[in-house]
C-alpha cells in the first residue's frame, strides 16, 4: 500500500453528533471536530429524537454527564439510548472516561490493563456503563482522562474550588500536597478525540485509551498557579469536614466525600498506547494551559460550598 492509500485508509472525516454540546467536553469536542472540517451536529434533548438525529452520522460523542446524584438512575438509561442510536445508524461512539473505575486500591500508574475494581457507587456506575458499551458490539472509544482544566470557568474542581480565589491570593487544596494527580487540558483532550475518530478504520471495535495529560501534585499546581498569576498564593485546605456534615442533608456532599480519596491517592495515566496511535499529537504544557485558564474571570466572592454544588465528574 503506497503513502496515499495509507492516508486514505487512516484519515477520514465525516459527520459527528455531539451529545451535551454545551458542557465541558462536548463544547470542546464540537470545536475540535469543526476545526478538522467535520460536519458537526448538536442534539437538543427537549425537542429532538436521538435515533432520528443519529441517522447518517459517522460518530456520536457522548458528552452527557448528569450530576453525581443522578448517575445511578440516569446513566444506565442514557447509555441504553446511545447504544440503540449507534446500532441503528452504524455510528461509532466516543466516550470521555475517568479514573473512577479503578478504585481505592489501584496502582499509581493506570492503563488499559488496570482492572476496573472500584467498589464505591459512582465507580460501579462507570464500570457498568463501559461494560455495556463493550458488550454491545458498537464501535466505541473510551478516552480516559483525569480532572479537567478548562479555558473558561465551567464548574470543575480546578476553577470552582482550587483556583476560585486565586485573584484574592488563595489556593485551595482538596488533598495531599505531594500526591500525583491526573489532569487534562480540555482543548488537547478534544483534539485527541477527533484524531482518533479519523482513524476509526485502524482501531479495534472497543478501545480503552488513556490520555496522560498533566501529572501534577497540589504542590506543583500551586507553584504553577503562583507563576501564572505572578503572586504568592496562600494555601488553604478544602473544608472536607463541613462537606461531610452537610452530606447528612445534601446528597451531592455525600457523593463528593465518596470520591475524596482521589485527592490523596497518587495516580497518573499511562498514555503509551495513545501516543503510539497518535504520534503527531502535541499537547500544551501545564504553565501555558493554567495561565490561559486563570485568565478567565473568576468569582472571588463565590463561596466554596456553592461552587462545590456544581462540581460533576470529569
Amino acid at each position: 500500500m503506497d503513502t496515499v492509500e495509507t492516508l486514505m485508509e487512516i484519515v477520514v472525516s465525516g459527520t459527528v453528533l455531539i451529545l451535551g454540546a454545551s458542557g465541558r467536553f462536548g463544547r470542546h469536542a464540537a470545536e475540535a471536530f469543526w476545526n478538522r472540517s467535520w460536519q458537526v451536529k448538536t442534539f437538543d434533548r427537549e425537542t429532538e429524537d436521538l435515533g432520528t438525529a443519529a441517522a447518517g452520522v459517522d460518530v456520536i460523542v457522548n458528552a452527557w454527564n448528569p450530576p453525581y446524584t443522578a448517575w445511578e438512575c440516569e446513566v444506565p438509561r442514557l447509555t441504553e439510548r446511545v447504544i440503540a442510536a449507534a446500532k441503528s445508524s452504524g455510528a461509532a461512539v466516543i466516550l470521555p472516561g475517568n479514573v473512577y473505575v479503578f478504585g481505592h486500591d489501584a496502582p499509581p500508574l493506570l492503563s488499559e490493563t488496570t482492572p476496573h475494581a472500584a467498589s464505591n457507587s459512582l465507580g460501579r456506575v462507570r464500570i457498568e456503563m463501559e461494560a455495556a458499551y463493550r458488550a454491545s458490539g458498537v464501535r466505541t472509544i473510551v478516552l480516559r482522562a483525569g480532572d479537567y482544566i478548562d479555558t473558561e470557568a465551567s464548574g470543575n474542581w480546578f476553577d470552582a474550588v482550587i483556583a476560585a480565589k486565586c485573584s484574592r491570593g488563595t489556593f485551595v487544596a482538596p488533598g495531599d500536597m505531594d500526591a500525583d494527580h491526573a489532569w487534562a487540558w480540555l482543548p488537547d483532550l478534544a483534539h485527541a478525540a477527533v484524531l482518533l475518530a479519523e482513524r476509526l478504520r485502524t482501531l479495534d471495535t472497543f478501545e480503552d485509551l488513556s490520555f496522560p495529560g498533566f501529572n501534577l501534585s497540589m504542590s506543583a499546581l500551586h507553584r504553577i498557579c503562583e507563576q501564572a498569576t505572578g503572586r504568592d498564593l496562600e494555601v488553604r485546605r478544602f473544608p472536607w469536614f463541613a462537606i461531610r456534615v452537610a452530606g447528612l442533608f445534601w446528597p451531592m456532599g455525600r457523593s463528593l466525600v465518596e470520591m475524596r480519596y482521589l485527592w490523596s491517592k497518587p495516580h497518573r495515566l499511562d498514555g503509551t498506547r495513545l501516543q503510539t496511535l497518535l504520534p503527531e499529537l502535541r499537547t500544551t504544557d501545564p504553565l501555558t494551559a493554567i495561565t490561559a485558564a486563570l485568565n478567565t474571570p473568576v468569582e472571588p466572592d463565590k463561596s466554596v460550598a456553592r461552587a462545590e454544588a456544581h462540581i460533576a465528574a470529569e
